[in-house]
């Protein structure tokens, strides 16, 4: 697919998902290619998988014990009878 810069100032979301998907996305500048987009492919090996999932394990229980309990926030709103107040 072949578009103008200023076409693809709008689509930009479209076009990276595109791109992502395998397809060519050339985008043009006065009639010339001028930029052609293309997925970013990393590798990782399974040692740095596994330390960016632990990392991110970690955030994760970092911030879900951090807060107070979301079940509980409303309880000063009932009595003992579970009616409203």
């Amino acid at each position: 697919m072949r578009m103008s810069v200023t076409e693809a100032k709008g689509q930009l979301t479209e076009l990276v998902r595109r791109a992502e998907a395998g397809d060519e996305v050339i985008l043009t500048r006065h009639g010339q290619a001028a930029v052609r987009l293309v997925p970013v492919r990393i590798r990782l090996d399974a040692k740095a998988r596994r330390a960016v999932l632990e990392a991110a394990r970690a955030a994760g229980a970092a911030k879900a014990s951090a807060r107070p309990n979301a079940a509980r926030s409303q309880d000063f709103l009932y009595g003992d009878d579970g009616l409203p107040e």
